[in-house]
């Protein structure tokens, strides 16, 4: 009789510890985001801080229903398992008033609370509401264009691109408006995001309670050059701003209609720099389109040829 040999096949691994080492390797990797800072849960002034209590209010009125949930689901789940010879079954039963009642109240509580929580908070975070402060706030005017924002100091008769320089502890009121197609600013230590539309003025309050670098940026979708369509907000004393300002009154271009066609041009990745001078009404016309607006973003390309499509 002829001998066989018999292979022994390798049995598959269980797909539960590939599950298992991928939930474990990103739970290491979440925990490496632990000291990440410069977003909204780390503010730097009132309006961020009153919002960061109110996403995490939210969160608690939420986790007041979601955890519950969780817990029972899994309790019932233990409860009526096959080998549990405890679990009453009860197939006639159809109605309990009491469970209703605790079925339907605490979610009517929640939709309560979380919608008061967003009563009062839109009152007010009301972008147009001016901060409580014994100070006189700083006048800001902001223009979004492609792809690059800028900053126009009225009062004092001069403006940069890419940069915000303000005193710290005093507010800044801020008028929006767009040269080009609809943008957002936005800069989270420092709370609430507003649009910049063309041909209108939104305004905004803000304020850094501490001197820093925070991060702006654009957060609405504006074409080729939107990733790139950032800003610094610079907070520093009241001496070194008055010392910045007589700086940029010394030197730099000026920002007058050619300046400004010039500065309407499409570009990115601008560094931040400082005109000595801005023609006044420069904004107005600008937000009233006096002054032309932008081309807008590069929307499509068809066939060999590239057209570029404004964005109304």
């Amino acid at each position: 009789m002829a001998s066989t040999t018999r292979t022994v096949m390798p049995l598959p691994r269980p797909r539960f510890f590939a599950t298992a080492h991928r939930v474990n390797l990103i739970v290491l990797l979440s925990g490496t985001l632990s000291a990440c800072d410069g977003g909204l849960l780390s503010p730097a002034g009132p309006v961020g801080t009153a919002e960061r209590v109110i996403l995490l209010d939210s969160l608690a009125i939420m986790l007041a229903i979601v955890v519950p949930t969780i817990v029972c689901t899994l309790t019932f789940a233990w409860w009526y398992r096959a080998s549990n010879r405890r679990a009453v079954y009860a197939p006639l039963w159809a109605y309990s008033g009491r469970l209703e009642l605790l079925v339907w109240s605490i979610p009517a509580l929640v939709i309560l609370f979380l919608g008061g929580i967003a009563w009062i908070g839109s009152h007010d975070l009301d972008p147009a509401k001016p901060l409580p402060t014994h100070r006189e706030p700083l006048e800001v005017q902001v223009v979004a264009l492609d792809w690059k924002w800028l900053f126009i100091y009225p009062d004092q008769h001069i403006a940069s691109v890419n940069v915000l320089v303000a005193p710290a502890g005093t507010p800044v009121h801020f008028r929006l408006t767009s040269a080009s197609v609809m943008n957002v600013f936005f800069v989270p230590q420092l709370g609430s995001e507003i649009y910049a539309m063309n041909g209108m003025v939104t305004e905004l309050n803000l304020q850094a309670d501490r001197t820093g670098t925070f991060h702006g940026l654009a957060a609405n979708i504006n074409g080729d050059g939107f990733a790139d369509m950032y800003f610094e907000v610079r907070t520093v004393s009241t001496p070194e701003f008055s010392d910045w300002i007589r700086a940029t009154q010394a030197e730099g271009p000026l920002l007058d209609d050619a300046g400004y066609r010039l500065l309407l041009r499409q570009s990115s990745h601008i560094e931040p720099y400082t005109y000595r001078f801005v023609s006044p009404h420069l904004f107005e016309a600008v937000a009233s389109q006096q002054l032309p607006p932008g081309d807008g973003p590069l929307l499509s390309q068809a066939g060999s040829g590239v057209r570029l499509l404004k964005e109304y």
